[in-house]
């Protein structure tokens, strides 16, 4: 990082500088996604997600904090490290149900959580982080990513998506989302809800439906995850390469690289 001189005799760090050897550096892909306690099997959508991952041999850590996700183990008081189980060589899983809540600082942020995660799994190419709509802003406001929603064909559920899909627009300035829908994969039914979603977002909080793909909960868990569902996670980290800075830079990165506030 180079220092120049502001006139006055004293010596700044040149921000531009630590910008560019800031994001040279490959980060660990986030995908949020937003949990959705109408949705019966969300469980499956968690484990489908992890497994297109798997198949395109990415290292992913599960970050499960959503609504009816298992809580940490007691042990979490002490530390993270023994709660993380290693279930694959490329799958590390947290129970994380009510801990984004617990890192929360004065300024209402989370990120240390995903800081000190991402210490304890370094070589994580993913981290797939499934939580309320309120602790994703918590946990990642301020980067540039594009949540997925989840929802099924239930009334209240599209309800609960489109209620997400609201607050992190206000919260958060997100307005590119995808949709993860429990149902068959493309039918005409999950289509049209879709496209409902997609048209109330534009319409009432100018958030835009960049794909969708569904999830079948009785599909049998040997049967390959879907195209469409392959087709939307690698588009997040097509994103990535093309420089949209969604992946996650730990705060004492950022704050090493630029001499204003941590985002």
């Amino acid at each position: 990082m180079n220092s120049v001189n502001d006139g006055n005799g004293a010596w700044t760090v040149d921000q531009a500088d630590g910008l560019r050897r800031l994001f040279a550096r490959t980060g660990c892909v986030v995908l949020p996604l937003v949990s959705n306690p109408h949705v019966q099997g969300s469980g499956v959508a968690v484990e489908r997600l992890t497994a297109v991952l798997a198949l395109q041999g990415r290292k992913t850590l599960v970050v499960d904090a959503g609504e009816t996700s298992p809580p940490p183990d007691e042990s979490s008081v002490l530390g993270l490290a023994p709660c993380i189980e290693h279930l694959s060589p490329t799958i590390a899983y947290l129970a994380a149900r009510g801990l984004p809540r617990r890192f929360v600082d004065t300024r209402g942020s989370a990120a240390h959580l995903l800081d000190e995660l991402t210490r304890l799994v370094p070589d994580a190419q993913a981290v797939l982080l499934h939580a309320s709509a309120a602790d994703l802003v918590r946990l990642c406001t301020g980067r540039m990513l594009r949540p997925m929603v989840l929802s099924s064909g239930e009334p209240e559920s599209v309800k609960h998506a489109y209620a997400g899909m609201k607050l992190l627009v206000q919260r958060s300035g997100w307005k590119s989302f995808d949709l993860v829908m429990m149902g068959p994969d493309r039918s005409e039914r999950m289509a049209s809800i879709a496209a409902t979603l997609g048209e109330c977002a534009d319409q009432f909080v100018g958030a835009c439906l960049h794909d969708w793909a569904g999830i079948d909960e009785l599909a049998p868990p040997q049967q390959p995850p879907g195209a469409a569902l392959r087709r939307l996670v690698s588009a997040h980290f097509q994103a990535e390469s093309r420089g949209a800075a969604a992946s996650w830079q730990r705060d004492s990165a950022m704050g090493q690289a630029t001499s204003g506030p941590r985002s």
